[in-house]
């Protein structure tokens, strides 16, 4: 166990540097990684009022190694409910980690002793912290003033959400099977599901995609309920039996490419191009079409460069519909990545904002008329949704705003808007408009 708590220092100590979850994980030894995840995710969920606690009880910060360390065991403590261990077993190995490494050595007492505080006086300490809404929500707090102005009604609800292990959801690929034989498959391993959508099982407990029946052979995909709304948002009405040119813009790791293809059936005359700026991300999008047995034209591009690449890869010639799932500061995906809420700052919204505005002001006149453009982000910032397509709107009297979802909350759906059956009502936080050219 003390292994694993110096692994879970390391990571929150790279996460407070700027390093993201996942390039953490990367760094962990396979074996000890679901070990380690557990409790790093478990740790970012009540940093918050972990460190409000580590105040209280260092008058001076202590190095970041071992402030790293307390505060991982003091989330851990602090969510009583959820403890993995007793709670002097805890300080124990805590404590046993700090010995064992050169960077926390001589801390080892200090730490000991906090810890041991911490114990004696927890009702206490803890009662201090409710004032304090970073750590009453264990968010940022210009985050939770963000929401609050973003969504008065539903600014709590949003962080609750935030704070629970999102359900892992599948799609299932219509091409190579049903819902509801392949729900009959999970059932065969004892894995209950609930349907969710149109193609979507949400299951009742997360499989390693080993363990999913034919994963390997592309009957079935990790992706969440929101996610899966664009490719029906899309090309939804639209007379597929006809040759048809789709454009993905962001598209790894490939998901949503899929999906269009996927949705579209075998018997549609559909075209895709993906892009994605980064070379290694677009093999990522060529592993996933692979596994499935599709096939789209992948670019390693810049979106928001097309004369760098639609007269020359393209031939110059209007896509039917475009696809953008642009960056963003995924604020509606915290329930999958807690690592997002620490790593973000403030700034970033307005930043993201820009680059989203662009690539839909770069893209838009490659759109034909009549032809349709579907703008998303993971984020439940009114800036990177409701913001950003009403501006674009008073700057292109081109453009409508077809029937759409619009911001989809955490595990709770859309409130009062048009959205895709999904039978659970579960999935992450996302925006969708869908956008539609003038006729010439």
């Amino acid at each position: 166990m003390s292994r694993l708590l110096q692994s879970v220092a390391q990571g929150l100590q790279d996460i407070r540097a700027g390093r993201s979850g996942s390039a953490v994980m990367e760094a962990v030894p396979v074996l000890q990684r679901p070990g380690v995840q557990a409790l790093l995710f478990q740790v970012l969920r009540t940093l918050g009022q972990a460190e409000a606690v580590r105040t209280q009880l260092a008058a001076r910060k202590p190095s970041p190694a071992a402030d790293a360390l307390l505060c991982a065991a003091l989330a851990l403590l602090c969510d009583a409910d959820n403890a993995p261990y007793e709670p002097f077993t805890l300080v124990n190995q805590a404590v046993e980690a700090a010995k064992a490494s050169r960077a926390t050595r001589t801390q080892a007492s200090f730490i000991n002793a906090c810890l041991r505080r911490f114990l004696r006086e927890r009702k206490s300490l803890m009662h201090t912290t409710h004032a304090d809404l970073q750590a009453l929500w264990n968010h940022p707090r210009w985050w939770v003033r963000r929401l609050q102005q973003d969504h008065p009604e539903h600014w709590q609800e949003i962080l609750q959400a935030n704070n629970t292990q999102a359900p892992m959801v599948l799609r299932i690929n219509k091409q190579k099977t049903t819902v509801a034989l392949y729900q009959q498959a999970l059932a065969a391993i004892n894995c209950e599901s609930i349907p969710v959508g149109e193609t979507g099982l949400m299951l009742r407990r997360a499989l390693p995609v080993s363990a999913l029946p034919g994963f390997f052979d592309g009957m079935a995909s990790v992706q969440d309920a929101a996610a899966q709304m664009a490719a029906p948002l899309l090309l939804g009405g639209l007379a597929l039996e006809r040759p048809m040119r789709v454009l993905d813009a962001c598209a790894a790791p490939g998901g949503k490419t899929a999906h269009l293809l996927e949705w579209a059936g075998p018997n549609a005359s559909l075209q895709v191009t993906a892009l994605d700026v980064d070379a290694e991300r677009c093999e990522r999008i060529r592993g996933t079409l692979a596994r499935l047995g599709l096939h789209a034209q992948v670019l390693a591009v810049d979106a928001g460069r097309p004369q760098d690449w639609w007269p020359s890869q393209c031939g110059g010639e209007l896509f039917d519909a475009i696809l953008l799932d642009a960056p963003c500061t995924a604020s509606g995906i915290v329930r999958r990545h807690p690592d997002v809420r620490w790593l973000r700052r403030e700034s970033d919204i307005a930043q993201l904002a820009a680059i989203q505005a662009h690539l839909l002001t770069a893209l838009w006149p490659l759109l034909r008329s009549g032809g349709r453009l579907l703008y998303c982000t993971c984020s439940i910032f009114r800036a990177e949704g409701d913001d950003q397509v009403q501006a674009f709107l008073a700057h292109h009297k081109d453009a409508r705003l077809l029937p759409s979802p619009g911001h989809l909350l955490p595990g709770m759906g859309a409130k009062g808007k048009t959205v895709p059956d999904n039978r659970s009502g579960e999935h992450d936080g996302f925006f969708y408009a869908l956008l539609q050219k003038a006729p010439a």
